[in-house]
């Protein structure tokens, strides 16, 4: 059984992956009745269980302390980690891991990249190996972030790099969380494509998620639930949108958004966790999602976003499932994946789904998609036998689609309104190691990967124009 890592950089990392353990939890309990430290739960938590101190000890005590999350927590302000560590999830994480200081980026991607990166980097890196330590076989390193602050941009991208330097093998899979045109951190657009060349250039994956997003699957699913469209098919504590469990009772305003995207990752890698019929290693998004390197930039629906009271699913309703997973409603940024091209598809089903289902729906759907002309059955698909706490079934389409490019057009305009200007340049120059070639590097590279999207847009990606991009290996 391979091992995988989460590394939280920054508010927003922390949160999302606070969210991220309590759901995990949750499924294990819910399938491990006995409480047996097995293969599922040694693949992202450790057992330390004072008893017998080893992997596979019994940890039938009903308490959480003997199991450790196989994770790394940064934050460059301590409250939010302060936080977790004082919640019901204090005892999941080993306080060796954390690493926090108290004054924060200032919303900075310089200071957070290049100060905090210099600064803590052997630390960073130490607590990387000791996680590394622990397991047999690493297949893979989730770093969860945000594009928009200082701390996750900045330090974010940062242990990326030392990711890619001191672990070449093992791979990279990134959830950023990219801000709305209305955040109110007026620097977002620079610390974003200042990121976004790191991404572009160290990452294996990268599941982008638009804050804009999220609000609207919230809103859209709170005025069903108020207006009663929905009747008596929705439960209202779906593990998608409730907010208990995580940091506190009392919820935040982005608990229901951080728990769409700790959802995302759950399954994600609910093949990495449990049994299923047709599972799908992680390592293989890579080798089937990303023909070009730079293009590593997976767009992600999830369905369904809320609990539906009944628990025999009609074929009807796991048709619309799958239906609802190419909606533009349900992508985790804005766009409509219909609209433009497939360069490869995968779909992640859990609970009582056939094969049989998979099939026919993907015939179904393939005539209303747009797939590149060289990849025309470039499916992937996976069961896990386990359903999310609260559901029957559910499936994650992760796409490699043209239809990012508005997000990175969109935050390309915003950042050249800022840079005309000029406006707020001098607290990154002020910096060591920054000039304002930084910004023109970082630009230029957002430029370049538009254009390579264009390319494929124009041609359809036909064969004769492959060559003017490099194909991975």
């Amino acid at each position: 059984m391979t091992q995988s890592i989460v590394v939280q950089v920054g508010q927003c990392g922390n949160q999302v992956g606070c969210r991220f353990w309590d759901l995990a939890l949750r499924e294990h309990a819910s399938v491990n009745k006995k409480g047996i430290y097995d293969e599922a739960l040694n693949s992202f938590f450790r057992n330390v269980d004072t008893r017998g101190g080893v992997d596979g000890a019994d940890v039938s005590s009903g308490k959480i302390c003997s199991l450790k999350a196989r994770a790394v927590l940064i934050d460059m302000e301590e409250g939010v980690v302060n936080e977790l560590l004082q919640g019901p999830l204090q005892e999941v994480f080993d306080t060796k891991q954390l690493i926090t200081d108290v004054s924060g980026s200032g919303n900075n991607w310089a200071v957070g990249h290049n100060v905090y990166g210099s600064q803590y980097r052997d630390q960073i890196l130490e607590k990387l190996r000791k996680t590394a330590e622990h397991c047999d076989c690493l297949q893979c390193f989730f770093v969860i972030h945000s594009m928009g602050g200082g701390t996750g941009s900045g330090l974010g991208t940062f242990v990326l790099k030392v990711l890619e330097d001191d672990f070449p093998e093992v791979h990279r899979f990134v959830t950023s969380v990219y801000p709305s045109a209305e955040d109110d951190v007026i620097t977002s657009p620079y610390n974003s494509v200042l990121a976004m060349k790191e991404l572009t250039e160290h990452a294996d994956c990268v599941l982008p998620i638009e804050n804009q997003a999220l609000v609207d699957i919230v809103n859209k699913i709170n005025q069903m639930a108020s207006s009663g469209k929905l009747g008596a098919s929705m439960k209202l504590s779906s593990t998608v949108t409730s907010g208990h469990g995580g940091i506190k009772t009392q919820e935040k305003p982005f608990d229901a958004m951080n728990n769409i995207v700790a959802n995302l990752l759950l399954n994600l890698t609910s093949s990495a966790r449990f049994e299923g019929s047709l599972n799908m290693d992680l390592n293989e998004i890579t080798m089937n999602l990303v023909p070009f390197p730079r293009l590593h930039y997976l767009v992600s629906s999830l369905t369904p976003l809320y609990t539906l009271a009944d628990v025999n699913v009609p074929p009807r309703r796991l048709d619309q499932m799958f239906s609802d997973a190419f909606s533009k409603d349900h992508q985790l940024i804005r766009a409509d994946p219909k609209r433009s091209l497939y360069l490869a598809c995968a779909l992640m089903v859990r609970g009582n789904v056939q094969v049989s289902d998979l099939r026919r729906n993907i015939e179904r759907l393939q005539p209303s998609l747009s797939f590149i002309s060289w990849n025309q059955e470039g499916w992937k698909t996976a069961l896990c036998s386990v359903p999310p706490v609260g559901h029957s079934h559910s499936l994650l389409a992760v796409a490699n689609n043209t239809c990012v490019k508005p997000t990175f057009i969109e935050l390309k305009d915003r950042f050249v309104k800022l840079y005309r200007k000029k406006a707020h340049l001098h607290h990154y120059l002020q910096i060591d190691g920054m000039e304002q070639s930084c910004f023109t590097e970082a630009f230029n590279s957002l430029t370049s990967l538009i254009e390579e999207y264009d390319k494929l847009d124009a041609t359809k990606g036909s064969l004769a124009d492959a060559p003017r991009l490099s194909i991975a290996v």
